[in-house]
């Protein structure tokens, strides 16, 4: 498992370095969360804080707001982004529209990091809805009075994320309370948070390359029902492809096998030739 959560639904430790079957794991088994307690101290966290912070949403063009405490009875996820994504020759981020298969329909994303939390999510979290920038958090910290939009609220069928995204390199000490703050929010609303700051090894590659094929929707060949046969208790990819005499195509099969999670790989290691193929229901030792 790539983290384990605490009963208040943070997201609290890093990854093991075991094997993640691609056709068995959960999204967040994908990358290595950072611990949002350390700006929890500067927080005001005092008897009635939930009514005391206040959230924003934006919906039929107007915003709308309510306490921290009402929030859970509100229709949040229905809100429009609360910022508009724009573009410029000079910017430094790369900000666009990925277009997810469990919606049909293409999210906004500010950066490349976000395009990546967006397709884990389709790939592997049984995702019902996805809300871009879905509120923005007023929160008191150190007598002061402080705001924070997290990037991304996922509807999910086993519960919602509120998600910011955030590599590293580039967290600074100012975001942990903002992170903090989201976390509280979540907690209080019944939902899980996560800041998505570093990809496992090899795993973000991987995906990516299934996904190229994530739209394959036809077979004309007749090549799929002779690839999950082949694989029955495990092949290398490279003699999968082979093995049915058309390998150009069946390569670009397998990857759509393999983002549907008909066939399962490993991916704590690199996707190549030598991949251990399996069917779904099973898994290498």
């Amino acid at each position: 498992m790539a983290a384990t959560h605490a009963g208040s639904g943070r997201v609290i430790e890093a990854a093991d370095t075991g094997s993640v079957w691609s056709h068995q794991c959960s999204w967040e088994d994908l990358f290595v969360p950072t611990d949002v307690d350390m700006g929890s101290s500067a927080l005001d966290l005092g008897d009635g804080w939930t009514r005391r912070w206040t959230v924003s949403w934006r919906a039929g063009g107007d915003d709308t707001s309510c306490s921290v405490h009402d929030l859970v009875q509100e229709p949040v996820l229905t809100s429009a982004p609360m910022r508009h994504f724009t573009w410029r020759r000079d910017q430094r981020h790369r900000p666009g529209l990925q277009f997810l298969t469990s919606t049909g329909r293409h999210h906004g994303a500010e950066s490349l990091e976000e395009s990546r939390v967006l397709l884990a999510l389709d790939f592997a979290g049984e995702v019902v809805d996805v809300v871009s920038q879905p509120l923005k958090i007023f929160f008191a910290t150190c007598g002061k009075r402080s705001a924070h939009t997290p990037d991304y609220l996922a509807v999910t069928r086993r519960g919602v994320w509120l998600l910011d995204v955030r590599p590293e390199p580039l967290i600074k000490e100012s975001d942990r309370d903002s992170f903090a703050a989201a976390a509280e929010v979540a907690v209080a609303c019944g939902w899980r948070y996560a800041v998505t700051a570093r990809w496992r090894e090899h795993a973000f590659a991987g995906l990516d390359a299934m996904a190229s094929r994530r739209r394959l929707r036809s077979d004309p060949l007749g090549l799929r029902p002779v690839l999950l046969a082949e694989a029955a208790g495990g092949r290398r990819f490279g003699e999968l492809a082979a093995a049915t005499g058309c390998e150009p195509v069946a390569r670009a099969q397998l990857l759509h096998l393999l983002w549907s999670r008909q066939l399962g790989i490993d991916l704590a290691g690199p996707l190549q030739d030598r991949s251990l193929v399996m069917p779904a229901g099973e898994t290498g030792r």
